[in-house]
């Protein structure tokens, strides 16, 4: 084993013995973490994946050195500075794509319908990651805004995409933080604050280290304290999405539906040390304004500890009597093991809930691989007319039609996967849903995708259902005095 190597098992275990998260970062997955933090790195702006052993791009993002040279969604990635891409992991080839600003990164891409490799010369540039990839008006008064990560302009994102809203005519929001694993802690209030009136808190905390015991309360009437808010959240709803879920829960500012959240009330000082590596340690934990500790349990392996959101995701946990607590109108809440939905829909994978001939299915990105040949080829089977970027010829109102599930078993048949018949045909609406997201996200982008996609989603739909409660909550709030309950 090399020394490094050495080294980082070391840390790592030496850091496994005190609580689940707190971490050691290479130096390379420090820069990561600072990327994604900072929501904007340097390289060529393609998001990609490793289908069969190829480098493939997935999303152009607008404006980027790739979007400017005219790479398209399905190109394959097949060499970089000269060298063979083939069988890269994802991590490898972002590494090798990414790098200083205004530095040149010479690429040959392998195209359908093209017999020679591509070669493309770029130009390395800033990639803005947007935290809020998706908003827009599902009718004339109901906005939704898709919240999937939290970066340092999290904020920013979030009031400029209420802010389009509210000029379009918004009078109630579907706010989606399912799947978003967290984030800075002052993101968090801040975004929660656009919700509450001043003085509201938000959430604090308490630890062992001097400053950690701190309260941390709405610094002014947030813009939006009285449209009624249904709040989609799921078993991967981590940390700082969970800030916000119980803020606006226990304020009874939001109707929440969905999964049990994650369940990580931690919070971690982030420290670089010597060669650009950092850690992670855990200095205080957080509570809710009603007091609640949503942190999940830790006194079993690891493996375990992960796999705790993944339990009874359709019932509701029992509790102990001590764990009850009530929100500022009264409403019954709990602590531990994650924020409890007011109305529970179990959906793990794009609000659905498939069995597991479905979750195989996704795993093995059969829905993506599909997507691309059908997107590479602009194949005209599926609408024809240009798409919105003139580089696609599929219509936005296409249809996953029987023909096109038939190709879609062809090649399932292709890549070896059994096709269980029963299985297939009750899985059915979810391998639709799918194959429809994934050729319009490559297509159209994200925020196309996820509009025809919540038009399917039973979480979604269901949430869709819930103004009604979601209006005597905001009644509600409004009656209420500000609290403090710890």
């Amino acid at each position: 084993m090399e020394s490094d190597a050495l080294v980082t098992s070391a840390i790592r275990g030496m850091l496994a013995t005190l609580d689940p998260h707190s971490s050691y970062f290479t130096p390379q997955e420090y820069a990561r973490m600072r990327e994604r933090q900072e929501g904007r790195y340097y390289g060529i702006g393609v998001s990609i994946v490793s289908l069969d052993n190829d480098i493939t791009a997935v999303v152009v993002f607008e404006g980027s050195p790739a979007y400017k040279k005219g790479i398209r969604s399905g190109d394959i990635i097949a060499k970089v500075n000269g060298d063979s891409a083939k069988g890269w992991t994802t991590e490898k080839a972002m590494s090798v794509l990414r790098g200083p600003k205004g530095t040149p990164v010479h690429i040959e891409i392998r195209r359908r319908g093209y017999e020679e490799p591509i070669p493309v010369e770029l130009t390395r540039d800033e990639v803005y990651i947007p935290t809020v990839p998706a908003y827009f008006m599902i009718d004339a008064t109901t906005g939704y805004v898709r919240m999937q990560d939290f970066g340092e302009n999290t904020d920013h994102d979030v009031k400029h995409a209420l802010h389009e809203l509210a000029s379009k005519g918004m009078r109630r929001l579907l706010f989606d933080i399912r799947q978003n694993p967290g984030g800075p802690l002052d993101q968090a209030i801040k975004v929660a604050n656009e919700f509450l009136p001043r003085n509201n808190l938000i959430v604090f905390t308490r630890g062992r280290i001097p400053n950690s015991d701190q309260d941390y309360k709405a610094t002014e009437d947030g813009e939006f304290t009285n449209i009624p808010i249904v709040l989609l959240a799921n078993r991967n709803s981590a940390s700082a999405s969970e800030i916000v879920t119980g803020a606006l829960q226990d304020h009874d500012r939001a109707y929440v539906v969905g999964e049990t959240t994650f369940g990580k009330a931690l919070v971690q000082s982030i420290y670089r040390i010597s060669g650009s590596a950092g850690l992670a340690l855990t200095t205080a934990h957080y509570h809710t304004p009603s007091g609640r500790l949503i942190q999940r349990p830790w006194d079993a392996t690891f493996d375990e500890y992960l796999s705790y959101s993944l339990k009874d995701q359709d019932v509701a946990r029992p509790h102990n009597p001590s764990d009850l607590m009530h929100t500022d109108a009264g409403r019954p809440v709990y602590s531990g093991g994650g924020i409890e939905p007011d109305k529970r829909v179990a959906g793990p994978i794009e609000g659905f809930n498939p069995g597991r001939f479905g979750r195989t299915l996704y795993a093995r990105q059969t829905f993506e691989r599909f997507a691309q040949r059908y997107t590479a080829e602009g194949d005209t089977r599926i609408g024809g007319g240009a798409a919105a970027t003139g580089r696609k010829t599929v219509k936005s109102n296409f249809v996953v039609d029987d023909a096109m599930m038939s190709e879609f078993k062809e090649q399932l048949k292709t890549d070896r996967i059994k096709i269980d018949e029963d299985a297939f045909t009750k899985e059915i609406d979810f391998i639709r849903a799918m194959i429809r997201f994934r050729i319009d996200e490559a297509v159209f982008g994200i925020a196309e995708a996820r509009r025809h996609l919540i038009m399917v989603d039973p979480q979604a739909q269901t949430g869709l259902q819930m103004f009604g409660e979601a209006q005597k909550l905001t009644e509600l709030s409004k009656g209420s005095k500000t609290k403090a309950n710890h």
